[in-house]
């Protein structure tokens, strides 16, 4: 069976992984770290690519982004994809593949996931045990929502605007929401969207996405069909 294109659709929220290739190392160092956000920086920007929050672990990195296009997110993704690898083989003396296959992405619904889909991605280091706090981790968007730094590559979602009117009122409210975690529903549904690439969101949401694109955004039921009853003789 012939794999599905990815989903994309421009001016939805896009949650994005790039694992390495057998799950080996893609950032040995700071270097590669800060190279990385450099091309990511570049590219969002060059493909009309709305970023609004990432971090970089060691062996894969996520993203939630918005594009503007309909082929910006593939452009981009395979443009840092190319320029990383040559310059990440090159540096570590070491040849051939780093990515495990394509990236693997999903449509989130703002409403019901924004949020917990940022919050997801700047868990990751939490979970993996790196650090206590998420603002402990320097490879993340964590720090500019909370208002710690600068991030040149991010850009701040309009429902992350609304939880304040004020910045001080939006980063407390958005640490808030980070500190109280996610639901064990939201973890599995965010995690299990993204690697199968359907669409998450409520009916009328993945309805009115259904109507936006030719590709298939949710899977088919598996089984066999009901087969009608047969006429009478």
């Amino acid at each position: 069976m012939a794999r599905l294109p990815r989903l994309t659709v421009p001016g939805y929220p896009h949650h994005v992984i790039q694992r390495g290739n057998n799950r080996q190392m893609i950032f040995h160092d700071t270097v590669d770290r800060e190279f990385m956000l450099q091309l990511l920086a570049e590219q969002s920007r060059l493909h009309q690519i709305d970023v609004h929050a990432y971090v970089l672990m060691g062996n894969h990195l996520h993203l939630l982004a918005t594009p503007q296009t309909e082929k910006g997110l593939p452009l981009m993704m395979q443009a840092v994809g190319r320029s990383y690898v040559r310059r990440f083989n090159r540096r570590h003396q070491r040849t051939g593949t780093l990515w495990e296959g394509r990236y693997r992405s999903t449509i989130v619904q703002t409403e019901r996931y924004l949020l917990a889909c940022m919050a997801y991605i700047d868990l990751n280091p939490v979970r993996a045990g790196l650090v206590a706090q998420p603002a402990d981790y320097p490879w993340s968007s964590h720090a500019h929502c909370l208002g710690l730094r600068a991030d040149p590559l991010v850009t701040p979602h309009a429902l992350y605007w609304s939880l304040g009117n004020t910045p001080f009122a939006r980063e407390a409210a958005y640490g808030e929401l980070v500190r109280s975690g996610l639901s064990a529903h939201e973890h599995e549904a965010l995690g299990r969207a993204a690697h199968a690439g359907w669409a998450l969101g409520g009916p009328e949401f993945i309805a009115a996405l259904q109507q936006k694109t030719r590709r298939r955004v949710t899977q088919a039921r598996s089984g066999r069909p009901v087969l009608q009853a047969a006429e009478s003789a």
